[in-house]
């Protein structure tokens, strides 16, 4: 398969993939590059990152027309590329048509597998996560010891979610919906949070609900901020 590349910088050579390294003060931009390669007759294309407009409308045009396109966005949650991609001009439809699925992901920190030790959460915080404090679950959480230089906690851990463009997520988008109803027409079709798969790892000691409070927050108020001007726009 003919595979490219454009990306600031190209970090890791690969064989057999064509990459270009994008030098946006030559003109050599993400979207000059992404229109060049088109007419190579690309299979597959990474576009190391959407920061534009034009870009937006490129890749998507690019996708529409039968390839297959990566690439990245800066939002707080995978349902963001939605509105994202809105702001960037990209009509409703396009959307519902070019994108398949976005992964979000996020890095908690790893509890000390050393030093960890057993935790028992009171109810209300149980209840904040939406976990059942009579549901017996087991968590654990950061003490400190030499091996994690008294931190309570060594490396990282990801929290990741798919979001996954159903019929009716579609059908949201073309009407214009909020975010937030986006949000819970994906997770009644069954998409888990990157708050959900956090929580599935403290319950495996990998890290503690009280690094998962920023995470919660983060959710917490982006839901809160779900504004008119965040809303779906055709």
């Amino acid at each position: 398969r003919n595979i490219m590349t454009i990306e600031d910088p190209v970090e890791i050579r690969l064989p057999l993939i064509r990459q270009v390294q994008a030098v946006p003060e030559i003109g050599l931009t993400f979207a000059s590059a992404l229109r060049s390669m088109l007419r190579q007759d690309p299979d597959v294309i990474l576009v190391g990152e959407i920061r534009d407009e034009e870009t937006a409308k490129i890749a998507v045009q690019a996708a529409l027309t039968g390839h297959l396109v990566f690439s990245t966005l800066h939002t707080n949650d995978s349902i963001g590329a939605v509105p994202r991609l809105l702001e960037f001009g990209v009509p409703a439809f396009a959307i519902n048509n070019a994108l398949l699925g976005v992964i979000a992901q996020r890095l908690v920190r790893r509890v000390c597998e050393t030093c960890a030790e057993p935790d028992n959460p009171d109810s209300d915080l149980l209840r904040s996560f939406g976990i059942d404090p009579a549901s017996g679950a087991s968590f654990v959480k950061a003490d400190g010891c030499p091996k994690c230089m008294s931190m309570g906690y060594k490396g990282r851990v990801g929290v990741y979610e798919l979001f996954r463009m159903t019929t009716r997520v579609k059908r949201l988008i073309e009407a214009s919906a909020s975010s937030a109803e986006i949000a819970d027409a994906a997770k009644a079709d069954g998409m888990r949070t990157m708050l959900m798969n956090g929580i599935e790892k403290a319950m495996l000691g990998q890290t503690t609900l009280e690094e998962l409070k920023k995470l919660h927050a983060t959710v917490d108020a982006v839901l809160a901020d779900d504004e008119p001007d965040l809303k779906m726009s055709a």
